[in-house]
């Protein structure tokens, strides 16, 4: 059997602001059926990628294929394959939570027995039922969110671009969202997301691309790049500066690599046990000693620097 061709796929894409290079001839391609996250601090480049696949900022050079599409001559019938989350709250006001659905589906010539029938489909699925006639502004920031997911999918596009979903959120409500997302993606919807929490891209994103200065520097599984970046496993040490400096001196030769920060030392490692160990029976006055898995922000951190930008 053929394997299927991506749904969205990208050759030298390019996009200048004048002199200023957003998007410096980057290529990637996003499976149908997946969840594929594109990381960065401010300024990567991110944000203007997925605008140029949802066709709110045309392209300086390149190619962008979606849903098999040319996003600069077929603009139309690639909108309308594809529904939009934006970080912004853009729900109307002045109506009901069903009314916002229906109001939207105007704008993809849905019938009005279509629309309520699939907006039904959507406040059910989103577990809105007993606020399905209540304002918008009786409603929980978590509330808020899943009825902007639910208005992006009323004309059942197969591709879902997310910016930041859950910006603002509890935990318990971040948590929802996510869930939903793991059942859009079940029933074959292509998630598009971008994200400053990495949690989250933990635990939604098949594969991840991380941005930095308009170009992709890493791509693959959350899992890959932790494998490939750093360590399994990390030791961290809030001490002294006199006794961080003996104690990686100590143990350099059970350390793959290491950060040392203002504040405390970490130490990755593949054994953590033991370097923890060791650490322990040095006896140095610590005030915090302890240890956990390495993680995406571990990655995210080494690839792109911890200096604050803009």
């Amino acid at each position: 059997m053929p394997a299927q061709k991506p749904i969205v796929e990208a050759q030298s894409l390019q996009k200048n602001y004048g002199d200023l290079v957003a998007v410096n001839s980057i290529d990637f391609k996003i499976d149908a059926g997946t969840c594929f996250g594109f990381l960065g601090p401010n300024g990567a480049g991110k944000t203007t990628v997925m605008r140029m696949i949802y066709c709110t900022t045309p392209l300086s050079s390149g190619q962008l294929l979606v849903n098999h599409l040319d996003v600069m001559e077929q603009m139309s019938d690639v909108k309308r394959g594809i529904g939009v989350v934006t970080q912004d709250d853009s729900l109307d006001y002045d109506l009901n939570v069903l009314n916002n659905l229906l109001v939207y589906a105007r704008y993809y010539d849905l019938s009005p027995s279509q629309a309520l029938e699939r907006a039904e489909e959507l406040i059910d699925f989103f577990q809105l039922n007993d606020k399905r006639l209540e304002n918008v502004r009786v409603l929980s920031g978590g509330m808020k969110r899943r009825l902007q997911i639910a208005r992006a999918l009323i004309n059942k596009p197969n591709i879902l671009i997310l910016d930041e979903p859950s910006t603002g959120l509890d935990p318990q409500a971040r948590h929802h969202v996510w869930a939903k997302c793991h059942e859009l993606i079940e029933q074959g919807v292509t998630l598009l997301l971008t994200t400053h929490y990495m949690d989250e891209a933990e635990q939604l994103c098949d594969r991840l691309a991380v941005m930095d200065q308009g170009r992709i520097i890493a791509e693959g599984s959350p899992w890959d790049l932790i494998r490939s970046e750093v360590a399994p496993q990390v030791v961290e040490i809030r001490a002294e500066g006199k006794h961080r400096h003996a104690i990686l001196k100590k143990v350099a030769d059970q350390v793959e690599d290491h950060e040392s920060l203002s504040d405390r030392l970490l130490l990755y490692t593949r054994d953590s046990a033991k370097l923890y160990a060791d650490i322990h029976a040095l006896e140095l006055p610590l005030k915090t000693l302890l240890t956990r898995r390495s993680s995406l922000e571990d990655v995210f951190l080494k690839l792109t620097g911890r200096g604050l930008i803009g």
